[in-house]
């Protein structure tokens, strides 16, 4: 690939699964920056459901969800397909070899409205012309007379170029009068050159065609006796020998295309699933459909080594648990985060923003400032609202002034009163009446390694009380299912009260408890855990379940 095909290349911008309004409200917000610093296409996408609150923040705004990016392995799409135009069943074998060699491929698409209807490779077109025995072969395919006309260069001297060759067989008329009355029989096509008496013979044998070689003027007598007995006539500059050799050629490709059994590829599917089917099949090249089942182009088993990766842009997390399936395959361009050092291996040196900072929006909001981008009054709303999210409305110790600023500045840029906002986003977050136990558990849930032990944390923030109670009572039925569900070890989930700014901790799993017990100094007999002025899971929880797993 050139690098300037590379640089147009498009980069997706993309926060966490389970995604929260920071993740949503930062990759808007930063494709955004990126397209207006640099012109390039960058694209937001999301890892997972939008949750209440994110969706109403769009909604009050008017903003578009991001599109859903679940996996980034390399997809068919993602391939340098041979963009090869198909061609229509009736096309002579002569015209699919020379549009073959034009486009210097060994393999043709045969369609019809854009459909796959077969293919045809050079080996099957070497079959039609050195394995092929039949006198009747042009007959039994249904070759169109044009193609015969087209395929000998010739011209019709009289008959229906668009009708079909269906009967009977080729006969070269090399012998006298007399002998080609013993074998030429009716409806046969007969190749014959200047000889009046030859060119009357197979007329009275009722001969459905007439070949008349080395572009000798067939007289006006044989043209009308033609015309009374609806026999094609036509006439080539080659010789004898030449039509004979070439006349095979003329047989639409449809008759010897692979039809049965063809192995084709969707756009969507994923290069890793694809490569056993390729390496089992003895075909040079595979051909591609779109989701309609559209004809696209080809693929051949070295385009596999040239695979694009998927370019990302991580934004809101570097931990590979938490990443968008495949991202192992992802060519990772740039991290943006606010969280701890993950496990997110790149292939090479990239940028890495980290701040101690709230919210990723904050740094976003730092680096339009920066660039000396302007922010308009929707990004202004987004960033907004993913602070006053991720702090808790500057409540979570992971507030710092730097977010207090940030979104005060961006609140009067937005005309935001920041309380009213608050609440309202708070409220639309836990109104979860009608959202089941996994809904519930996976709506804000991370997953974390550390040592040998890998355990998932889940988090709900509310400003009321009874809600939070209702929330418990359909979560613990559920945890030990959703644990396993997820292969891990232990499972965490926090019912956190903003306005009394302490979290309800609730877990399952071998070794749970003692973690909580151990992490935050608590009594073994504790029954209900009840974290008082814990709120946080990046800054409070986790850093504590650290220290106790290393200890």
């Amino acid at each position: 690939m050139t690098s300037e095909k590379k640089k147009n290349r498009k980069v997706y911008v993309v926060g966490h699964k389970n995604p929260d309004t920071d993740s949503i409200c930062s990759a808007l917000a930063y494709a955004n920056l990126k397209r207006k610093v640099t012109g390039q296409e960058y694209v937001a996408k999301r890892a997972g459901q939008v949750n209440e609150e994110t969706q109403y923040i769009l909604d009050r705004f008017g903003v578009e969800e991001p599109g859903l990016l679940s996996n980034v392995q390399i997809q068919v799409k993602d391939l340098d397909i041979s963009r090869v135009s198909g061609i229509e069943g009736h096309v002579s074998i002569k015209e699919a070899w020379r549009q073959m060699k034009e486009s210097n491929t060994k393999t043709m698409p045969i369609t019809k409205e854009n459909m796959l209807e077969g293919l045809i490779t050079i080996g099957d077109i070497a079959t039609s012309y050195m394995d092929v025995y039949d006198s009747h072969i042009l007959a039994k395919a249904r070759t169109q007379y044009r193609n015969i006309v087209q395929t000998l260069d010739g011209t019709i001297v009289t008959g229906n170029e668009h009708g079909y060759f269906v009967k009977g067989k080729v006969v070269i008329a090399a012998s006298s009068p007399e002998l080609l009355e013993n074998f030429i029989e009716k409806d046969d096509l007969v190749v014959l050159g200047n000889r009046y008496e030859s060119q009357l013979c197979a007329l009275e044998m009722e001969a459905s065609c007439i070949v008349v070689c080395q572009g000798s003027e067939v007289s006006k007598t044989i043209k009308k006796l033609a015309e009374e007995r609806q026999c094609v006539v036509i006439s080539t500059p080659h010789d004898t020998f030449t039509v004979a050799r070439l006349i095979n050629q003329s047989i639409p490709v449809k008759h010897f295309m692979s039809k049965e059994n063809l192995t084709t590829f969707k756009m969507s599917d994923y290069v890793e699933d694809i490569k056993d089917v390729m390496t089992k099949k003895r075909f040079r090249d595979f051909p591609v459909v779109d989701r309609k089942g559209r004809f696209v182009g080809l693929i051949s088993r070295r385009l596999l080594i040239d695979a694009r990766k998927k370019q990302l842009i991580l934004v809101d997390h570097n931990e590979k648990s938490q990443a968008v399936d495949g991202i192992e395959e992802a060519d990772i361009q740039e991290i943006i985060d606010h969280h701890r050092l993950g496990s997110i291996e790149t292939i090479g040196p990239v940028y890495f923003r980290n701040q101690p900072v709230g919210c990723t929006a904050t740094i976003v909001y730092q680096m339009y400032e920066e660039q000396g981008v302007m922010i308009d009054r929707m990004i202004a709303s987004l960033l907004c609202s993913a602070i006053i999210s991720d702090t808790l409305m500057f409540r979570s110790p992971t507030c710092t002034d730097v977010d207090r600023r940030a979104a005060e500045s961006l609140a009067k840029i937005a005309d935001i009163d920041i309380e009213s906002l608050a609440r309202e986003m708070f409220n639309a977050g836990s109104n979860l009446k009608n959202k089941t136990a996994e809904e519930i558990c996976f709506q804000d849930f991370k997953k974390f390694n550390i040592g040998d032990v890998e355990f998932g944390v889940g988090q709900i923030n509310s400003m009321n009380k009874d809600e939070l109670h209702d929330i418990k009572e359909k979560l613990i039925p559920y945890l030990k299912e959703a644990m396993y569900s997820q292969g891990l070890d232990r499972i965490f989930f926090m019912l956190t009260n903003i306005i009394e700014e302490s979290t309800e901790l609730l877990c399952d799993g071998a070794g749970a408890r003692e973690q909580v017990f151990d992490a935050f100094d608590l009594r073994e007999d504790t029954e209900d855990i009840i974290l008082k002025g814990v709120v946080s899971r990046k800054k409070q929880l986790i850093p504590n379940f650290v220290i106790a797993l290393q200890q």
